[in-house]
C-alpha cells in the first residue's frame, strides 16, 4: 500500500486488567496486538498502530488515540468501520472513532498534553476490584494538595521515573496535579505535556507519604531537588490508573 496509504486516528479505550501494557511484547498479550489483530482482519492487510503514549501492565485508558495508514473502501464509511472493528475487538477494548487527518500526523509526537487519573477507595467493593487502589486509612487531602503544588512547572523528573528508560529527556511540564474527593473515594488527576515510564504511580506514592504523615509537605520539592528514584515513595498498584485525556490541536 506504499504511496497510496492514508493516515487515520483511532480513538480507542480499554480495561487493562487482562493485559500486559499497550505496546506488542513476544511474550504477553498487549492492548496493541489485539488491536492490529482486528485491524489486520477487518482490512485483510497487516497494520501496526502507532499509539500516543505506552500503558504499563494493568493500567486502563478511558481516552488514546492511535494512528495506521491504510487505503480501503470501508474506510471511506467511518461508523460502518467503527461497527466492525468492535465486533472483532474483545470486550475490554473499546473503538469510539474513526478520523481521517493529514499525511503526517503522528499519535505519539503531536500529542499537547496528556492526563491521567487514580482511584482510590476505601471500602471493599468487588465492582471496584481491579478498578480502583483499596486503601484502609484515609490519607490528609489538604496537605497531598499542598505537597502536590510543588509538582507544577517545567522540572526535570527523573526521581519518579523507571530506570534505563530510553528517552531523550527526564523534563516534563505538569500544569495541573490535585486531589479530589468522591463520595468514598478520592482521585489524583494529574496533566502534562508528557509523562516519563511509571512516573505517575510514582508521585502518587510520595505523595500518600505525605497524606499518611510518613513525610513533610516539603518532601515533594526535596526529592524532585534530588533526581534520585529511591527518595520517592513506592509506586503504587497499577488497577487506579486511568490515562483520561489526550488533546491534539487538530482534534475536537
Amino acid at each position: 500500500m506504499e504511496g497510496t496509504s492514508t493516515r487515520y486516528f483511532l480513538e480507542i479505550a480499554y480495561n487493562g486488567t487482562a493485559y500486559h501494557g499497550w505496546q506488542v511484547q513476544d511474550n504477553a498479550v498487549s492492548v496493541q496486538q489485539k488491536l492490529n489483530e482486528a485491524l489486520a482482519i477487518l482490512l485483510r492487510a497487516p497494520i501496526e498502530t502507532i499509539g500516543a503514549g505506552r500503558t504499563d501492565t494493568g493500567v486502563h485508558a478511558k481516552q488514546l488515540y492511535v494512528h495506521f495508514d491504510h487505503e480501503a473502501p470501508i474506510l471511506n464509511n467511518p461508523e460502518r468501520f467503527v461497527h466492525s472493528l468492535n465486533a472483532l475487538l474483545p470486550f475490554d477494548i473499546v473503538v469510539y472513532r474513526l478520523i481521517h487527518v493529514k499525511p503526517d500526523a503522528h499519535a505519539r509526537f503531536d500529542a499537547t498534553s496528556r492526563s491521567y487519573e487514580y482511584h482510590v477507595h476505601f471500602i471493599k467493593d468487588p465492582f471496584l476490584h481491579q478498578q480502583s487502589w483499596l486503601l484502609r486509612d484515609f490519607p490528609n487531602i489538604d496537605k497531598m494538595n499542598m505537597a502536590a503544588k510543588d509538582l507544577l512547572g517545567k522540572q526535570d523528573f527523573s526521581c519518579f521515573s523507571k530506570s534505563n528508560t530510553q528517552v531523550f529527556t527526564n523534563i516534563c511540564n505538569i500544569t495541573h496535579a490535585e486531589w479530589q474527593t468522591a463520595n468514598d473515594h478520592i482521585v489524583f488527576h494529574i496533566t502534562a505535556d508528557r509523562f516519563l515510564r511509571n512516573m505517575v504511580r510514582a508521585i502518587v506514592g510520595t505523595l500518600m507519604e505525605v497524606g499518611m504523615g510518613k513525610k513533610p509537605v516539603d518532601h515533594v520539592k526535596s526529592v524532585i531537588a534530588s533526581q534520585n528514584r529511591s527518595m520517592a515513595g513506592t509506586s503504587v498498584p497499577a488497577c487506579g490508573l486511568y490515562l483520561t485525556k489526550v488533546l491534539y490541536p487538530y482534534i475536537d
